[in-house]
């Protein structure tokens, strides 16, 4: 999982080695004002890769048209064999930079169904018109939905091909993974056949001050959705208070240091709640943590490469967690 900063040679190269150390999968973040534009950028890793899938995690409803989205992967999965797959949410830091809020539940669903439709070749009712692309054929796209609170686990459990979970905790993974479950059985899907994506900053190495230091930043990013969680719902009885509790301390947030390690506004994330969010320290604790994760229901992790080490960080995955993973 890489941030779009320049140069994009470095991303690039990054996901090269990611696939080289055995990972399946490469994310970016989708934020044009913070970051480079990422729809540019994955066609150049597709071409210097052979296997890895790519994607945002994640994009929104609200940056471009949803007609747009679904032709940047169809397009792609033209070129490179159906090698793309969508992260979506209501949207962050790509509005909020904006002056925008982010969009709402029922535009989120709408757009899994515009874009994933069209991506396959389907047609689709969007605008009031019915539209398809006229030149996709075998088109593949799984849509997976990032959320947190009641209303939208319940949204992923409706229509998400897999749900993304921003965050390693194995207690909120296991209560969120519940949530998912039982709105798509409710719904009437098969609940076994979503995939779950936990995502998270890993750091591997024996100085737990400095890796938490270093990725105190993701307590930070995280509680700006819980906050919202928290203006919509009330502090409690909706979501767990292992998620909740510690934003009590939290005064405002400046997106200009959004995702960055040493990032100026996140004092207010103890110790505590990055070694919970985060999967720090030794090959040993990544490993079971991993594994811990994976008795959940938890099918991928994607680790967030936002720190002082992140060459160091995947050759030791690629080196020594990789392999003691089950495939």
């Amino acid at each position: 999982m890489f941030q779009c900063d320049p140069p994009a040679s470095e991303v690039i190269g990054l996901a090269r080695q990611a696939e080289l150390a055995g990972f399946s999968y490469v994310w970016t973040f989708d934020s044009h004002l913070l970051w480079q534009e990422p729809f540019v950028i994955y066609p150049q890793i597709l071409a210097a890769t052979e296997r890895v899938t790519v994607g945002p995690m994640v994009t929104n409803p609200g940056t471009r048209d949803w007609t747009v989205i679904a032709s940047q992967f169809a397009t792609m999965n033209e070129m490179f064999g159906n090698r793309t797959i969508c992260g979506i949410g209501r949207g962050d830091s790509a509005l909020r930079t904006l002056g925008a809020k982010p969009g709402t539940l029922a535009q989120l669903k709408d757009c899994v169904r515009v874009v994933r439709g069209l991506a396959r070749g389907e047609t689709v009712t969007y605008r009031g018109q019915d539209l398809k692309f006229s030149w996709v054929s075998d088109g593949k796209l799984d849509v997976w939905v990032a959320a947190y609170g009641p209303k939208a686990l319940a949204l992923t459990g409706e229509v998400g091909d897999g749900y993304i979970l921003q965050l390693a905790d194995p207690d909120i993974a296991a209560w969120m993974i519940a949530a998912v479950r039982a709105s798509a059985e409710k719904a009437g899907r098969d609940p076994m056949a979503i995939r779950f994506c936990v995502a998270a900053p890993a750091y591997v190495g024996d100085d737990l001050a400095h890796q938490r230091d270093q990725t105190r930043w993701f307590g930070g990013m995280v509680g700006n959705h819980v906050a919202d969680i928290v203006a919509r719902y009330g502090a409690a009885g909706t979501v767990p208070t292992a998620l909740t509790d510690y934003i009590k301390g939290r005064h405002g947030y400046d997106y200009a240091e959004h995702g960055r390690a040493g990032n100026t506004h996140t004092d207010f994330v103890p110790d505590e709640v990055i070694d919970r969010f985060c999967i720090l320290g030794p090959v040993e604790h990544h490993v079971n943590r991993l594994k811990e994760l994976r008795e959940l229901g938890v099918d991928q992790f994607a680790l967030y490469l936002q720190h002082d080490e992140k060459e160091e960080t995947l050759a030791a995955y690629g080196r020594d967690v990789i392999p003691q993973l089950p495939s």
